[in-house]
């Protein structure tokens, strides 16, 4: 399986980008799939994470209410659309898939390392 992150850039204070997840060869389809973010010199983060049933989604609390993660099945994409961006938001962006125990569940994994599949990361950078 290969993940694809895509749509970091600069933006300002405030404004929006809407990063995408795709994957080749696989159906993102009822699996959970998560976002996280490692910004320089700090460890890597869960962002945020949709699961595998009713695609149920689950945010830090840094991120709530300005982030919303979705899933377009008949594009196999996940979109991470993020509002409101602060500098602080600053980071590698990466997606990521885990499918042995996702299918169908209401459950997102809470370690980075249950993740068995990652996108190659895409850069996010907020300026003031």
């Amino acid at each position: 399986v290969q993940l694809q992150a895509s749509g970091g850039g600069l933006v300002q204070s405030g404004g929006s980008l809407r990063l995408s997840c795709t994957a080749s060869g696989f159906s993102l389809e009822s699996y959970a799939i998560g976002w996280f973010r490692q910004a320089p010199g700090k460890e890597r983060e869960a962002v945020s994470c949709i699961s595998g049933e009713d695609d149920s989604t689950h945010y830090r609390d840094a991120v709530k209410g300005r982030f919303t993660i979705s899933r377009d099945s008949a594009r196999n994409t996940v979109y991470l659309q993020m509002n409101s961006l602060k500098p602080e938001d600053t980071a590698v962006y990466y997606c990521a898939l885990e499918i042995t125990r996702s299918y169908g569940r209401d459950w997102c994994p809470e370690m980075g390392d249950e993740y068995e599949y990652w996108g190659q990361g895409t850069l996010v950078t907020v300026s003031s």
